[in-house]
């Protein structure tokens, strides 16, 4: 199946595939989108970065924009591009009305990456150091969130946990929604034997940028309370630590005495995740689809992660390793899968089956592109059913409008 249109992708940052989980999202939307022979132009307000693909090399087009600029409403009116996709709330905040406005008849889609505010609430929970609770997702940037998700035809939800939250708790219809996690190409035999064996690999690691609150909070649990009792019954073990943007508070918790080694950004981060034994993600909030978790059964690493951790990434299939939440548990279960051959091998063919088949480009992909065909369709009837997000769509363009354009009012004096 293959359908001719344009899309406008607008990103909060140029896509960074080797730092984040979010770049990689992305790329992989962007290459359905080209088997689709969609003609794809991305724009973006942020300042070009080093670690940024260069879309235009897969020939994309690339736009710089403004905040708060009416020049966007002459881009996106002369673009008219029948399918527009936010990469986070903030940018469909900050762009949602004027696509309405200037290219009415686009199909607008929300990309959630994960949800914000679940993220969030579980953050506040843990440094006040209680239990999340339900109650607190209701906050200031879940109404954001949610009138987002509202204003747009379709959100895409990467974690089936939160395609139930936002259902449960929030009353989201489904007819809003679509679920659609990585999209990723099978484990075939060949990749499978060029793995290193168990006997090959060597030590711990972990991965993942340090500007994530997540996986900096992650970083410290290991150093102050799992490494110690890891060390303890493995002395020789390194856990190596991988992250894109290392501050100096992360580079001060290298210790090579202690085996703690602060290793920076991965020139091939496959490579290096590839010849660990295991893979560490002790998270203690977060939300959506974990990156390092996906790049670990890729090859063939088993994991030690907690609940938060493996949420919404497996299905009904076995783990890729272990599940446990306290640090003595995580660091009982990561020596017992770093000296188990047996469990070892086990847990890298479960790692298998869920990329196979929880992670199917095939599959997740074609339903993806199906309802994109039947939402333009559709649209008119789609939308009349959608009376709140309109009216929200209504009081948005009434206030966010003139905030944007008092902005760039005073921007000229």
């Amino acid at each position: 199946m293959s359908t001719s249109q344009s899309i406008l992708i607008i990103g909060t940052v140029w896509p960074e595939p080797d730092s984040s989980a979010a770049g990689s999202r992305i790329l992989q939307l962007i290459h359905l989108f080209l088997e689709q022979n969609m003609k794809i132009t991305f724009a973006s307000a942020a300042s070009d970065s080093e670690h940024a693909f260069d879309v235009s090399s897969l020939g994309i087009e690339k736009v710089k924009i403004e905040l708060n600029n009416k020049s966007f409403d002459e881009f996106v009116s002369k673009l008219q591009p029948d399918i527009v996709i936010f990469d986070r709330f903030m940018i469909e905040e900050q762009f949602g009305w004027r696509v309405a406005e200037n290219a009415p008849d686009a199909l607008r889609i929300l990309d959630t990456i994960d949800l914000h505010c679940l993220r969030q609430a579980r953050q506040s929970a843990l440094k006040e150091k209680r239990a999340f609770s339900i109650e607190d997702l209701f906050s200031d940037t879940a109404k954001r969130e949610m009138a987002s998700t509202l204003r747009c035809d379709c959100s895409l939800i990467i974690s089936d946990f939160e395609m139930k939250l936002l259902n449960d708790y929030f009353k989201i219809d489904f007819d809003l929604l679509h679920y659609i996690p990585f999209l990723l190409d099978k484990i075939d035999d060949k990749t499978k034997n060029d793995w290193p064996t168990f006997e090959e690999r060597n030590h711990f690691i972990t991965i993942g940028n340090f500007i994530h609150d997540p996986n900096w909070n992650a970083v410290q649990y290991l150093k102050e309370e799992i490494w110690p009792l890891i060390r303890k019954q493995l002395p020789s073990a390194e856990l190596h630590i991988y992250g894109a943007y290392a501050s100096q508070k992360v580079n001060e918790l290298n210790n090579v005495k202690e085996g703690f080694l602060i290793k920076g950004r991965a020139d091939d981060a496959m490579e290096v995740v590839k010849k660990a034994k295991i893979c560490l993600a002790p998270l203690r909030f977060g939300a959506g689809i974990k990156g390092k978790l996906v790049e670990a059964m890729q090859c063939g690493t088993p994991s030690v992660t907690t609940d938060i951790g493996a949420e919404g990434m497996q299905g009904n299939f076995d783990w890729n390793g272990i599940i446990a939440n306290s640090a003595q548990e995580i660091a009982d279960a990561s020596v017992k899968l770093y000296t188990d051959k047996v469990l070892w091998e086990k847990s890298q063919k479960n790692g298998i089956a869920i990329i196979n088949n929880f992670y199917s480009k095939e599959k997740h992909g074609t339903k993806f592109i199906e309802q994109i065909l039947f939402l333009q369709k559709n649209i008119i009837s789609h939308r009349l059913k959608n009376f709140i997000g309109g009216m929200l769509m209504h009081h948005t363009i009434a206030s966010t409008k003139y905030m944007s354009k008092w902005i760039e009012e005073k921007g000229r004096k």
